[in-house]
């Protein structure tokens, strides 16, 4: 971080409620964030990120252009009431943060700062052992324009990333956007089709022994404006975050809602004949197709968009595997990943409503346009430990494991094996090679399972037999390559093996 000019501060984890509530995000997050009340009735909480903290320290810092641009970050322990803690170190309610801002003049400067962020992450994962993808990704509670997250891919993670390998585009499926396969289409004369009881499309498809992509699913909404209809391919799921960026807050219509808007029970939906607005996948833009007959048991074949039925077209649908990359066209496919961190152009959410401004070269006050930048150093450890192991256990990628090397003195109780390991472990300790021993009174089968099990990078294992021949061995826990070298230059090959290994 200080390579890119960002300077380290330490800013507090209680904070006061006011801050929070200029810029609305007190009202917004609900049961995520800890709050209480000091002695004085006084509302407060307890910082899950710090935008509120930073912008209000920036509007007291920073008064002129010249003070432009800046980038504060810290190491700061966060926390978050989350309903469900779990999967280790994932998802908790306690948790430390590597955290960024960066502050600018303009656009071009928060440009700059983000690609800075973006190159220094890429430093930082790749010297962590990782593999991962920077993709596309939706700003969530935090806001602004753009938003991109660090996924570094695992059975084990908790998000779904879009990946084309043709053309490079990745995104998080909560903002993905794919191209649904072309289907073809023969028989368009629009003919009622009886079919008592069957309401789903799956019920509906199986009746008629016609696959799912030929139907239009219908869903009723209810916005804080009015009922919006919102059409799907049979075959695709509904996107939540998609619409709601189109039409804000919704929920889905009930019985009595869809009965009194539309006229037909649930079931029998279709677009035909609506005075509402409607939204329609992009998928079906072209085509014809199986809707609801907008009565009971029925359902209308051969129907067509823009020739029954007008919508406006938007992309609704969930991306799933088998689609297409809406860039080149080339098949997409859908990894589990772990988050390990994030990066956001903030604008002005921030400086507005706190009033961080400066003094621009003309002297006109402007508000400070902000990045914030996060990596969770335990998401981190979680998913090294995700994509390096064996079934013996962790096997820790050399930079980030938490030693370097671990000594397994096989007899504790050896005269020899004992001062062999005082000076190998005192002489490595002074090259800064840091060193965990097992001189724990086991069998040397514990030592061993255990220490595969700890995953330590190199292991010097020091047995009566070999040292009566002068030697010890030496064990990359990775590829378990195996090397005898002799006591009197232990160090230096140690040192060498170490260096050597992944």
């Amino acid at each position: 971080m200080e390579a890119i000019g960002a300077q380290e501060i330490s800013m507090p984890i209680l904070h006061p409620a006011e801050v929070w509530q200029k810029t609305g995000r007190w009202y917004e997050i609900k049961d995520e964030m800890f709050r209480l009340k000091d002695r004085t009735d006084r509302d407060m909480c307890l910082g899950m990120t710090h935008e509120e903290i930073m912008t209000w320290l920036a509007s007291r810092e920073i008064r002129s252009y010249r003070h432009l641009p800046q980038i504060w970050y810290q190491i700061q322990t966060k926390l978050r009431d989350e309903a469900r803690p779990k999967s280790g170190v994932l998802r908790t309610r306690e948790f430390i943060m590597k955290d960024s801002y960066s502050f600018d003049m303009d656009e071009q400067g928060l440009e700059e700062n983000y690609h800075l962020h973006a190159k220094a992450y890429h430093r930082i994962f790749e010297r962590c052992g990782l593999a991962f993808y920077q993709v596309e990704s939706d700003p969530g509670m935090m806001g602004g324009a753009t938003a991109h997250e660090f996924m570094a891919p695992s059975p084990a993670g908790e998000d779904y990333v879009i990946i084309c390998k043709s053309c490079g585009y990745t995104a998080n499926i909560e903002v993905a956007s794919s191209v649904s396969p072309a289907i073809e289409f023969s028989d368009c004369r629009l003919e009622e089709i009886h079919t008592p009881g069957k309401k789903t499309v799956k019920e509906v498809s199986y009746f008629m022994n016609i696959k799912p992509h030929y139907f239009i699913k219908s869903l009723l909404f209810i916005t804080d404006k009015e009922p919006v209809l919102a059409l799907l391919r049979g075959d695709q799921e509904l996107h939540e975050k998609k619409l709601l960026k189109i039409i804000g807050n919704f929920r889905q219509a009930t019985k009595d809602e869809i009965i009194s808007t539309l006229g037909v029970e649930p079931g029998f939906i279709g677009p035909i004949g609506h005075k509402i607005q409607i939204l329609g996948d992009l998928s079906l833009k072209e085509g014809s197709y199986i809707t609801g007959a907008n009565k009971p048991d029925y359902h209308i074949k051969g129907v067509m968009p823009n020739v029954h039925f007008n919508a406006e077209w938007h992309d609704l649908h969930v991306a799933k595997e088998g689609e297409q990359c809406s860039k080149c066209n080339s098949l997409i496919r859908i990894e589990k990943a772990i988050e390990i961190g994030n990066i956001f152009k903030l604008g002005t959410k921030y400086s507005m409503p706190l009033n961080a401004v400066f003094l621009d070269k003309e002297g006109q006050e402007r508000h400070i346009i902000m990045g914030s930048y996060g990596i969770g150093p335990a998401r981190i450890a979680a998913a090294a430990i995700e994509q390096n192991y064996d079934k013996d256990g962790i096997i820790w990628p050399k930079n980030i494991a938490p030693f370097d090397l671990e000594i397994i003195p096989l007899s504790v109780n050896d005269k020899k094996t004992m001062e062999v390991l005082e000076i190998l472990s005192g002489g490595l300790t002074e090259k800064g090679i840091e060193v965990i021993i097992d001189d724990r009174d086991e069998r040397p089968g514990v030592k061993f399972k255990d220490a595969d099990l700890i995953g330590v990078p190199v292991q010097v294992v020091l047995g009566e037999k070999s040292l009566k021949d002068n030697q010890i061995e030496i064990k990359s826990r990775r590829t378990k390559e195996t090397k005898k070298v002799p006591v009197d230059n232990a160090i230096e090959e140690i040192i060498a093996f170490f260096r050597q290994s992944e």
